[in-house]
């Protein structure tokens, strides 16, 4: 997770806002001031202009209306007096001072230039309107970059206020009421500064005492992310903030056991997985591959880490069978072959559809097992009752077409009749060791055939069986013996092991041409003695051998039926030579016999003892 630097954290911002607020408080605040304060001190000003007009125009309207001995030269005329009224008036506010009569000419100035101004018509808007309107007329003027006020009041006759006999006119500079107003904004302002460098320091100070348990609980969010759960969060308060903090420490406890939970699911989950003989193969809704454990790798034939993000339908090879992957939610399972030239594979697909909690479908969950085993099983099943039914059915129909035939009436005949029965007879017997011989590969595939084994000197007993196959050989047909001497004991079941011997010896004996010779043979190994029969018979095709001990095969079909074979005896010995703890296969070439080989294992010499 990124640092969040000082310029982007929130202290800065709540520095920023406090600080703005201030300012738009003080901005505010300093607005009404200034604005307030202008209105007391023109208001001030202008109070006392007036007063001072009014003084004035009483003194002068006096001066109006004043009798006067013209023949007295100590008594004043009017315009001297007025000029003494002017120049009494204290110049330090009004800049400029003018009496008027009623034709609009200067009575008196107290102007640098009042005796040029004196007795020259002024047409000033304010001074007309006086005139005009028998009222007072004011206003503020800039006049050469200052500021003025200018009043013009009329001076009234005191029998008939109608009567005006002249105006006085004045300007007043607000220069010194401006420089006032900005020496006390000055003031203001260096007050503002100084309370906004205060109230900053102390913004920042709140900020961070507000900001610093937040910023203790990003630290602690950035370890939880981690899948630290080990730290807290100080607890300064009781305000919202220590509340938050307490919170924050409720939710990481309960995250932490949360993810102790998730994590042994987890664990769980992933031990699952990898231990399962069945494949798993998880893929979002569009069949893309997000999760495929390490069997599922081995049953398709892919590196798992490979593969994430593969098309499911592509990796199964389903692309001819399912058109969309939508489809798989109504398949539910299928069978896929992928078998080779090499090796055979067969698996079987289960697929399941995950929904949300609004039943819209979020992926597709797919179990694959291996089920060649059981598909070679099963289609050996199949053959098995297949040749079961092949096997029994021709003896079956051979005895119905002869007992038929013995019904229409060739019972009386007293030489067809003994030979149609004696044919029914051959076939029962064949019929029986057939079915005896089913039921003992079935006691075997149900372990319920116990051995009786003894300690057995095989060699004198191998003697013992050729002696006995020898007094029933045809003629023509030799046996011969190659065998060592010595005592070589075995632990074994004489009668199982006689059967063996007798399978395997009568088929070298029915394959065998007249006049062969076979060759039974022991030698004796390490751990075991190995034996084989060979016989000089038609031989079996290389890509053959390997199932002459599978049940129903035959090499010669014909032939075997003809001499009455089961097709179940050399079968018979695979699974007896196994019981001994034995192995059994042969060797064979086309025209030149077959060998039939098997070991038996010697006894220790711990058994031997025992």
């Amino acid at each position: 997770m990124k640092k969040v630097g000082f310029f982007r954290s929130i202290q800065l911002k709540f520095i920023i806002i406090y600080i703005l607020l201030l300012l738009i408080a003080i901005q505010v605040i300093g607005s009404f001031f200034t604005s307030e304060l202008e209105d007391n001190l023109m208001s001030s000003f202008e109070s006392s202009i007036y007063d001072r007009v009014e003084l004035l125009s009483s003194n002068v309207e006096q001066a109006f209306e004043r009798q006067r001995d013209a023949d007295d030269p100590n008594v004043p005329t009017k315009e001297e007096e007025i000029k003494s009224i002017v120049s009494g008036i204290d110049p330090s506010d009004i800049t400029s001072l003018q009496v008027i009569d009623n034709q609009s000419r200067v009575i008196a100035s107290n102007g640098l230039n009042a005796d040029d101004e004196v007795n020259r018509k002024i047409n000033d808007k304010h001074i007309q309107s006086a005139l005009m309107n028998n009222s007072q007329s004011s206003g503020r003027h800039l006049i050469d970059s200052d500021r003025y006020f200018v009043l013009a009041q009329p001076i009234l006759d005191d029998d008939d206020e109608n009567i005006i006999l002249g105006v006085i006119y004045l300007r007043a500079s607000l220069e010194p009421v401006y420089d006032q107003l900005n020496d006390i904004n000055e003031i203001f302002l260096q007050g503002s500064i100084l309370a906004i460098t205060v109230s900053a320091i102390i913004g920042i100070l709140v900020a961070r005492t507000i900001t610093k348990p937040i910023i203790e609980m990003r630290r602690q969010a950035q370890k939880m992310a981690t899948g630290d759960f080990t730290q807290k969060v100080n607890v300064y308060g009781r305000d919202e903030i220590g509340h938050l903090s307490e919170t924050f420490n409720d939710l990481n406890n309960q995250l932490k056991h949360s993810y102790a939970t998730i994590e042994e699911e987890r664990r769980k989950l992933s031990s699952v997985l990898s231990n399962m003989s069945d494949g798993v193969i998880a893929t979002d809704n569009g069949g893309a591959v997000t999760l495929i454990n390490d069997a599922a790798g081995r049953l398709i034939g892919y590196n798992p880490d490979d593969i994430i993000g593969e098309f499911l339908l592509d990796l199964l090879q389903l692309e001819e069978k399912v058109v969309d992957i939508a489809e798989l939610q109504e398949s539910g399972s299928m069978i896929i072959d992928f078998s080779d030239d090499e090796q055979e594979s067969i698996i079987r697909a289960n697929f399941s559809t995950v929904f949300d909690d609004e039943d819209e479908v979020t992926g597709f969950i797919t179990v694959i097992s291996d089920v060649t085993e059981q598909e070679k099983v099963e289609a050996e099943r199949r053959e098995f009752v297949s040749n079961v039914s092949h096997e029994l059915r021709t003896p079956l129909t051979t005895m119905k077409s002869y007992i038929e035939a013995l019904n229409d009436g060739a019972w009386e005949d007293k030489e067809i009749a003994p030979k149609f029965l004696a044919v029914a007879q051959n076939e029962t017997e064949r019929m029986i060791r057939m079915v005896n011989d089913l039921l003992q590969l079935s006691k075997m595939d149900a372990q319920e055939y116990p051995l009786q084994k003894e300690r057995t000197d095989f060699i004198s007993y191998y003697h013992h069986i050729i002696d006995r196959f020898e007094m029933h050989t045809p003629k023509g047909i030799h046996l011969q013996r190659e065998l060592p001497k010595g005592n070589y004991n075995v632990w074994m079941d004489k009668d199982k092991m006689t059967q063996v011997l007798d399978n395997i010896i009568s088929n070298a004996i029915k394959y065998s041409p007249e006049g062969g010779t076979i060759k039974l043979g022991v030698e004796h190994k390490r751990h075991h003695l190995l034996i084989s029969i060979q016989d000089q018979g038609m031989g079996i095709a290389y890509d053959k051998v390997d199932k002459i001990f599978e049940r129903f095969y035959r090499a010669d079909k014909a032939r075997t039926r003809k001499l009455g074979g089961t097709g179940l005896g050399l079968a018979i010995a695979k699974e007896l030579v196994e019981a001994h703890h034995g192995q059994i296969w042969a060797k064979s070439k086309e025209g030149k016999g077959t060998t039939i080989y098997f070991t038996l294992p010697l006894m220790n010499q711990k058994r031997r003892g025992a």
